[in-house]
């Protein structure tokens, strides 16, 4: 029998605006250079970053593109900058939510609030400067962010569930504070466990991806480079 109704088809988000058709990788993306995702113990993740006071500049546009490759290349859904070893205040996420949705984008100096009356939701996270290790941590379920894009332009995000936890996440990056610091000394220690188990083969797929995508893929020490 013939549905009544069309399927719901999933909509794509650029920056919180419905889009037509995206490509599979963002156009940054596919412009980017793969660079190295920095690890926890680093100076740079530890400490609050920069604000951007110059936008629509060469380098900034560049530092975006880079991210976006980066990000892919990990097979991550956010990236700081202070994940590449840039102390400035910009993020760039792409994922899928629970409806399907796709939401891309790059923002630069957000203001994060949280929904502090929305339900606690728990789930494995885990960041790319912690390669291979996942922790439950609970997350507010709804989150907003206020910023700017790459030109100055104003960005307002409205977010639930998945991506409210990215936006989270990756804001708070820009503080200098990690999923780690979250985290119970247990925990800690169970997921630099995870870390020294797993690293290896991490890095190796990142490797394997910036290849077939026909980019050079970044150089990490044999030995996390933050020391932990």
């Amino acid at each position: 029998m013939p549905r009544r109704f069309g399927r719901r088809r999933p909509t794509t988000y650029l920056l919180g605006e419905p889009v037509g058709e995206y490509p599979a990788y963002a156009p940054e993306s596919q412009r980017g250079r793969v660079l190295r995702i920095t690890e926890i113990g680093e100076p740079v993740l530890h400490a609050p970053a920069r604000a951007v006071t110059e936008f629509s500049t060469p380098e900034l546009a560049r530092l975006i593109d880079d991210m976006f490759a980066t990000m892919d290349v990990a097979e991550g859904v956010g990236l700081a900058a202070p994940q590449v070893g840039v102390d400035l205040r910009v993020f760039v996420y792409d994922l899928t939510d629970d409806r399907g949705d796709r939401h891309v984008g790059a923002v630069v100096n957000p203001v994060l609030e949280v929904g502090l009356d929305a339900e606690p939701q728990t789930e494995d996270e885990g960041c790319l400067s912690v390669p291979g290790a996942y922790v439950p941590l609970a997350r507010p379920g709804e989150a907003s962010i206020r910023g700017v894009d790459q030109h100055g332009a104003p960005v307002q995000l409205d977010a639930t569930g998945y991506l409210a936890r990215c936006f989270i996440h990756e804001a708070q990056h820009l503080d200098g504070l990690l999923y780690w610091d979250h985290l119970t000394s247990a925990q800690q220690a169970d997921a630099l466990r995870q870390r020294d188990e797993k690293r290896a083969e991490v890095l190796a797929n990142r490797r394997e991806i910036a290849i077939e995508l026909e980019k050079t893929p970044a150089e990490y020490p044999a030995s996390p480079a933050g020391g932990r």
